[in-house]
């Protein structure tokens, strides 16, 4: 009853602000290593035949639209358990990180000179610590606008969490069950007839807008102070 119940001092905006964090710290978590991975993939192997059709299925999953892959999310993850879940919502975004945070960074490793690998290699590297010690470290803050990009789409995605996370209108951070989020209180809002719900979901917008541009630049000055041997 604690986790799911209208507690005092706990508003919509409070619960759909933590829900947003919620699924956008899951679908990163999952999304983001599992993106960086193949794109060091896709880098490493460049001309082979498996790493052209990666390459050709990132770029399908690009374009497909983000409502697409919330209701393959229902299908597969919903329907089957037969309630609505955090989880669902958050591999919904995650199959939406993965494919750009991959073509990002196989498109920034790319421009890193191939001499800089090479002389790692003849200094006795290993190609995996080649790969993320010197290459990977050299395209940092190329890799982290791509990661940028990705965090910024998926936390304003309502679609998919449509068919995912549902909203919930009490306080909620169960993953097992369904969860609030800003997109979902942007869209309920501004299509509602209620004056309130219309100010909720500016105010939302708002703060969403904020939260990327903070955290943007947050990951860059991180970024940057990596590029620069963390001094």
């Amino acid at each position: 009853a604690g986790a799911l119940s209208p507690a005092a001092g706990r508003g919509p905006f409070a619960s759909a602000l933590a829900g947003a964090l919620l699924l956008a710290g899951i679908a990163g978590a999952v999304g983001i290593p599992i993106g960086l991975g193949a794109g060091l993939y896709l880098h490493d192997r460049r001309g082979t035949r498996r790493a052209a059709a990666l390459r050709y299925l990132a770029d399908v999953l690009l374009g497909v639209p983000a409502v697409v892959l919330g209701i393959v999310a229902w299908e597969q993850l919903v329907r089957p358990v037969g309630h609505f879940s955090a989880w669902a919502g958050s591999a919904a975004l995650a199959a939406l990180v993965v494919p750009l945070v991959a073509r990002t960074t196989d498109d920034v490793l790319a421009l890193v000179p191939p001499a800089l690998a090479e002389s790692a290699l003849a200094l006795g590297y290993p190609r995996w610590r080649t790969q993320l010690a010197v290459v990977l470290r050299a395209s940092v803050p190329g890799v982290v606008t791509g990661v940028l990009v990705a965090v910024a789409r998926v936390a304003g995605e309502a679609a998919p969490l449509l068919f995912t996370a549902f909203g919930n209108q009490f306080w909620s951070l169960d993953p097992d069950g369904p969860v609030a989020a800003l997109p979902l209180q942007i869209y309920t809002g501004a299509l509602g007839a209620s004056a309130v719900g219309r100010r909720q979901a500016y105010v939302s917008a708002l703060v969403l807008i904020a939260g990327v541009a903070l955290f943007g630049v947050s990951a860059r000055r991180a970024a940057a102070r990596v590029a620069r041997g963390g001094r």
